[in-house]
């Protein structure tokens, strides 16, 4: 099949929506459309037209500009560094107390069943961060977070709540530690991933939805360690380690799953917020707000009691259901951010309308990989979706007005592998 052919394939997998008379885009002088959805809006003075095409477009009219003299970056690499070194440190505490408390037979019967609840939210996250992902080392930075730093961090702290519980009975000091030291403690710790993240991975923390995900990682962790001592604990002490085994295993992994995601997720969404103001002092104070829901719902969460079953299904199966409706209108939103940016793009000379649907909808991705994987192109069409939505959120980037040139140079980069992405399908 000649070229030609294919383009005419490619045009055809989604009807072209726009400028059906075929003239080409004159250049905008107020872009229609450029606050798409409430978590996308830009300020008037920050907005810019999208760099033109050379190749597309007369040069009298539109000009690549040269990309702007780049800086020496480290990117990620000291934020992994420290990452590693207290992780490491931190498994000298928290390996020890875990065989500690279950033995090695409960570690690995623990271990082994931690990893059904923790396959089920990473999956969840994988969906969720499946329209822009985020870079797997960041990924991986705020699973171990989650899994080794923050429960080191709890273990370090409860001792110091422990000498404010009340001593008068067991049970009195057990409540104590169940619904105020463990929501504040380990929200905090947790959470204190995100404020690492947010300050120290910025370019990659931008909204809303890269907030609920990384938070999610990082609760999934801590959920996975937690997991492990609480099944571990029941094969070591349990005079019937079988039945009481598959009792916590409904509670904590068929029952609550999401329990420590939904907790911190709350204030992953409230940072991811603040991240489009992207000023450190608006990062530190929204991690202290974002604590306050996540405290309460774990605080909620720790009291239910002798009629746990019935505030389950009255109260926190519906705080579910509303946290599963936000995730959806923030993929929507994420959705219409994406066409519109390209859309701009698209007038600059470099998209077709046609392209703009097939790139920044569901259906349109869903027909054009099976398109492509028809013909033994599958994953270099995976790889143009790839980059044209980083491309669209490297230009959310700019509009917000926050690190421009920076992230000019990125567009640029973006811009000239557009071409070679689209021909690597094509050819």
């Amino acid at each position: 099949m000649s070229l030609s052919s294919h383009f005419a394939v490619w045009n055809r997998l989604v009807p072209m929506t726009m400028n059906h008379h075929g003239q080409p885009y004159p250049r905008p002088y107020l872009e229609p459309g450029a606050n798409p959805t409430w978590i996308g809006r830009v300020q008037p003075g920050n907005y810019q037209p999208a760099p033109g095409n050379p190749t597309s477009l007369p040069r009298q009219t539109w000009a690549m500009p040269p990309a702007p003299p780049g800086r020496r970056s480290w990117g990620m690499l000291p934020l992994l560094i420290v990452g590693t070194v207290l992780v490491f440190g931190s498994l000298l505490l928290v390996v020890p107390f875990l065989l500690g408390n279950t033995g090695i037979t409960g570690f690995v019967v623990g271990f082994i069943a931690s990893l059904v609840p923790l396959s089920v939210v990473l999956l969840t996250v994988r969906l969720i961060d499946r329209w822009e992902p985020e870079p797997k080392r960041l990924l991986w930075f705020a699973f171990t977070w989650g899994a080794a730093v923050s429960i080191a961090g709890t273990l370090l702290i409860q001792p110091v709540f422990a000498l404010a519980a009340p001593t008068s009975s067991e049970e009195a000091f057990t409540y104590f530690m169940a619904t105020v030291q463990a929501p504040i403690v380990e929200e905090f710790t947790k959470s204190l991933g995100l404020l690492v993240l947010i300050l120290a991975a910025r370019k990659y923390f931008d909204g809303p939805v890269d907030g609920v995900v990384f938070a999610f990682t990082i609760a999934a962790g801590f959920a996975f360690t937690e997991n492990i001592l609480y099944f571990g604990r029941e094969i070591a002490s349990s005079t019937d380690p079988g039945t009481d085994l598959v009792r916590i295993f409904i509670l904590r992994g068929v029952m609550s799953p999401f329990a420590h995601a939904v907790f911190t997720g709350t204030t992953g969404l409230i940072m991811g917020f603040a991240a489009r103001k992207w000023h450190s002092g608006y990062a530190v104070l929204a991690f202290f707000v974002g604590l306050l829901p996540a405290m309460f719902l774990h605080n909620r969460w720790n009291s239910m009691g002798q009629n746990f079953l019935v505030e389950y299904f009255v109260v926190q199966v519906p705080i579910f259901l509303i946290a599963a409706a936000g995730i959806i209108l923030l993929r929507v939103a994420e959705g219409k951010i994406t066409r519109q940016r390209l859309l701009e793009y698209a007038r600059a000379g470099w998209f077709t309308p046609a392209e703009v649907e097939m790139l920044a909808t569901s259906r349109g991705r869903r027909q054009a990989v099976r398109w492509a994987s028809s013909r033994g192109r599958g994953n270099q069409m995976k790889s143009f979706i790839k980059g044209a939505t980083a491309l669209a959120f490297t230009r959310q980037r700019i509009l917000s007005g926050r690190d421009v040139h920076v992230h000019q140079h990125d567009e640029l980069e973006h811009l000239r592998s557009i071409p070679s992405l689209r021909a690597a399908v094509l050819q």
